[in-house]
């Protein structure tokens, strides 16, 4: 489907259909004005947002039932069914129906993606407790979403505005982080971050900062061996590249300072070290954006968030800079075409 003659489709899965993800896309597309310069897909099913719109006085909230791509209006909010039959939705409890909806979601989306039938996809919370089963590991949207389009490797980069960090590593246990921390995977990270700064975020001559990944930086070798032996070659190697790389920094006092508003970009070596001080800042409009992929995804920075769920209090901030922020890279990226 051509962009050409219409405005970019924008996916959004559902996800588990008792957290916020409902609650949080309707809310951020519920004014017609925030999505005029795109048309919004949810891919889930349209018995749960009428549910979560009467329970939620939102009556207001209109959208068209699909049942193909080939039936979407351009200036109405689409919904299409990933199941034939909704699960009774419970808001606030954990059920195998509600996580298989979110993977049915999340699959079909996947694959609009990639057939390039939309052009670009917005990822609601799943929980992994539900979206796992015997036959179906799951480990996070990111590493589902690199695996299905074929990409070796990605980066997870969290992003608000100015403040943008990436990390080495993602979602492994914080006793393997040692051993996940070398220099070709900070290189490969490193690249990943400029590339993505200059390709996604139109940022001429990015300059991106490298964290160490002990107290201090290590501190010379007395609290670590990391950053001498490791992270700071990989640094000089990058610089001999002519990148504009600089570090490793020790993350308190980086962020302490407020060295961040210096740099494009973050590196960091650990989930926590990166998100901890990202969601300090920005947790209320942060966005998850996978760079390193042939395709564009987004999510808000939050989960399925049960204790609020069905209540009206979620806030849908960063669910709304999620969607804007794919919509921007698309129309960036469109830019670019058009001016080749």
């Amino acid at each position: 489907m051509s962009t050409r003659n219409s405005k970019p489709i924008i996916g959004i899965s559902i996800g588990d259909v008792n957290g916020v993800g409902a609650e949080v896309i309707m809310k951020a597309l519920l004014d017609n004005r925030s999505h005029k310069n795109f048309t919004p897909l949810i891919y889930g099913h349209g018995k749960a947002l009428s549910f979560y719109r009467k329970q939620l006085n939102m009556e207001d909230f209109n959208f068209l039932q699909i049942r193909s791509l080939e039936e979407i209006q351009y200036k109405r909010i689409n919904v299409i069914n990933a199941v034939e039959e909704c699960p009774e939705i419970i808001p606030g409890v954990e059920t195998h129906e509600a996580g298989k909806l979110a993977l049915d979601s999340l699959k079909m989306a996947v694959e609009d993606l990639k057939s390039g039938k939309i052009q670009a996809l917005v990822t609601a919370p799943v929980n992994k407790n539900n979206i796992n089963s015997e036959e179906f590991k799951f480990v996070g949207h990111t590493e589902f979403i690199t695996e299905s389009v074929g990409a070796k490797n990605s980066l997870m980069f969290m992003v608000a505005e100015q403040l943008r960090v990436g990390l080495v590593t993602g979602h492994i246990p914080l006793s393997q982080v040692s051993s996940a921390v070398t220099k070709e995977k900070i290189k490969e990270k490193a690249n990943m971050m400029l590339a993505s700064l200059e390709n996604d975020f139109g940022i001429s001559k990015p300059r991106i900062a490298i964290l160490g990944l002990n107290p201090h930086a290590g501190e010379d070798g007395l609290l670590g061996k990391e950053e001498e032996e490791i992270i700071r070659p990989a640094i000089n190697e990058l610089k001999d590249q002519n990148k504009m790389v600089f570090g490793p920094y020790p993350s308190d006092g980086f962020f302490g300072m407020m060295h961040q508003t210096k740099f494009d970009g973050i590196l960091a070596m650990y989930h926590d070290q990166g998100l901890i001080p990202f969601k300090s800042i920005a947790f209320s409009n942060g966005v998850n954006f996978t760079a390193g992929l042939p395709v564009i995804r987004t999510s808000p920075d939050h989960g399925t968030a049960y204790n609020i769920a069905g209540k009206g209090l979620a806030d849908e901030g960063s669910m709304r800079a999620a969607i804007f922020l794919a919509a921007d890279i698309v129309q960036y990226k469109e830019s670019l075409l058009e001016e080749a």
